[in-house]
């Protein structure tokens, strides 16, 4: 007998998007050398301010621990150490939840989590995506051979998509502030998602990794909402508040009482980050709980009113163009109409060809993205500024 694949891989469309984008990219880049050093990229998900100061000297003295034999540390807890969940558990209090340690579990960030936690989830479960998506969650799933069905959103309903009977499913993934749209959904919306996956047995993945962009009354945390602790696991990372995307830090919230079939959904997951994961370095965990620090909390709100400001720009350039768009305000993430009636990759042709802006067309987060546009406000000030001088020279 030869050894079996699994074959679902193969039911995987080719991920095209960001390598499109980078073909196009070198193409231009060779019809115009002269020009190269011109573009301005707005279409990344990565951050570029560096590590807050707080984080890096905590990184620093743990790297020093390392290397003596009275204060080394070999294998941590695969779960993650106590003073950092004991951080996160007090965060969390801040916009009223309260946690249990135990509760809290330690990763290398929220997109692995995401995936993985299908681990402990039924083989044949059914499941519900908002389009446009984080091409994440529908990957996995097909790589674990899950039915998916889409709840479509648009301008009709600011891309803020809410329950109905059809959309009935084993698992159902929220992500607010979402990636791509920048929508957030406010406490009202994510209560009527609560009810419906209670009333139905379902469980909500919810995606939080923009949290920390969250301003007003709008709900940092799904457990905000009344009786989220028996219908849902929330994930963050540190990726977007604290700069640790080269770094790797998340974390899973799996509340103990979540149940199905009489089983705590905290207990499977327990068992398999300690069969499946080693746990995150303990330098990197020093330097996470280094985020939570007065002079860390200072420093990291002084790079999200960086990246507030830059998206600021961006939504005040649209509002004077008249150009539909959402995020923004409370998200990193401008989801803005392609103008002109262009299609979405029409549109970064012609922001590339003209503006030499890049940007990430929406066709490529699902059919329902046709049509629009993502700009993020990770970028410098400067760049931000500049591209939006150019982008109002096509309207004149």
């Amino acid at each position: 007998m030869a050894a079996e694949i699994n074959k679902h891989y193969l039911e995987l469309k080719e991920s095209y998007l960001f390598s499109e984008i980078a073909r196009r990219i070198r193409e231009w880049q060779a019809e115009n050398p002269d020009r190269a050093g011109e573009l301005i990229r707005m279409g990344i998900g990565d951050v570029t301010r560096p590590l807050p100061g707080a984080v890096v000297d905590a990184m620093i003295h743990a790297a020093s621990e390392m290397g003596r034999a009275e204060s080394f540390r070999g294998y941590g807890p695969e779960q993650g150490y106590d003073f950092l969940r004991e951080k996160i558990r007090g965060y969390y209090e801040s916009f009223g939840v309260s946690l249990k340690e135990q509760e809290i579990f330690i990763s290398d960030g929220a997109k692995s989590d995401l995936g993985n936690i299908l681990d402990i989830m039924g083989e044949k479960s059914s499941v519900l995506v908002t389009d446009p998506v984080y091409p994440v969650y529908v990957d996995t799933n097909v790589m674990a051979g899950h039915s998916i069905r889409y709840a479509l959103s648009g301008e009709e309903n600011d891309f803020l998509p809410m329950p109905r009977e059809d959309y009935a499913a084993d698992l159902i993934y929220l992500c607010s502030p979402n990636n791509p749209t920048g929508a957030v959904y406010d406490r009202a919306q994510l209560s009527a998602w609560v009810d419906f996956a209670r009333e139905r047995g379902s469980i909500i993945l919810f995606d939080s990794a923009y949290e920390c962009f969250v301003t007003g009354d709008l709900p940092h945390s799904v457990y905000e909402i009344e009786g989220a602790k028996e219908a849902a696991i929330e994930f963050c990372s540190f990726s977007k508040k604290a700069g640790f995307t080269g770094t790797r830090c998340g974390y899973t919230v799996v509340p103990e009482e979540l149940k199905r079939d009489n089983v705590m959904l905290n207990r499977l997951w327990l068992r398999r980050q300690t069969t499946k994961f080693n746990g995150v370095c303990y330098i990197v965990q020093r330097g996470a709980e280094a985020v939570f620090s007065e002079e860390g909390k200072k420093q990291i709100e002084e790079n999200i009113s960086y990246y507030r400001e830059n998206a600021r720009i961006i939504t005040e350039t649209l509002d004077r163009l008249g150009i539909y768009y959402t995020g923004g305000k409370n998200s990193p993430y401008v989801w803005m109409k392609a103008p002109f009636g262009l299609s979405s990759w029409d549109f970064f042709d012609r922001l590339l060809n003209e503006c030499r802006v890049v940007g990430t067309p929406g066709e490529g987060f699902g059919k329902s993205g046709e049509g629009y546009f993502r700009l993020t406000a990770f970028s410098t000030k400067e760049n931000t500024k500049e591209a939006m001088r150019r982008m109002e020279t096509l309207f004149r």
